[in-house]
């Protein structure tokens, strides 16, 4: 049975050859396990301390995502997916750029900071006809 937010046998199957083997040290948490763990805190945006026991400590999965994503696992993932799915015509390369802007409110641009005092001039001219001053 697969869950919500796990990786069906399918997708597992083209992921699974990609993921880095070691040979030496102890036996390691089973890699289809964490990287559901991973799926499953980056689909739902949790903390990893809130990552259910099912897939074990989430200290575990934080280890092995950032080691995964330093070393370029994740990265050479995508580009395995991309040309597979590219090679086999599913992958639609129409790109859509979005020029929506935000204004900002009128009262937002040029604010004093605290603290700023505000310096007045005055200009003194003197006048035409020195009676009126």
């Amino acid at each position: 049975m697969v869950r919500r937010h796990e990786l069906s046998d399918e997708e597992w199957g083209v992921l699974s050859g990609l993921l880095p083997r070691t040979e030496t040290g102890r036996p390691r948490r089973d890699d289809r396990v964490v990287l559901n763990g991973i799926v499953w805190k980056l689909r739902t945006g949790s903390a990893w301390r809130d990552v259910p026991e099912r897939y074990g400590s989430w200290r575990t999965l934080y280890t092995r995502f950032r080691r995964w994503a330093l070393d370029g696992t994740f990265t050479r993932m995508l580009e395995v997916v991309q040309a597979q799915k590219d090679a086999a015509g599913d992958v639609d390369w129409l790109v859509s750029v979005d020029s929506t802007i935000t204004r900002a409110h009128q009262h937002a641009a040029g604010a004093r900071k605290k603290g700023q005092a505000v310096k007045k001039r005055h200009t003194l001219t003197p006048s035409d006809d020195p009676v009126a001053d």
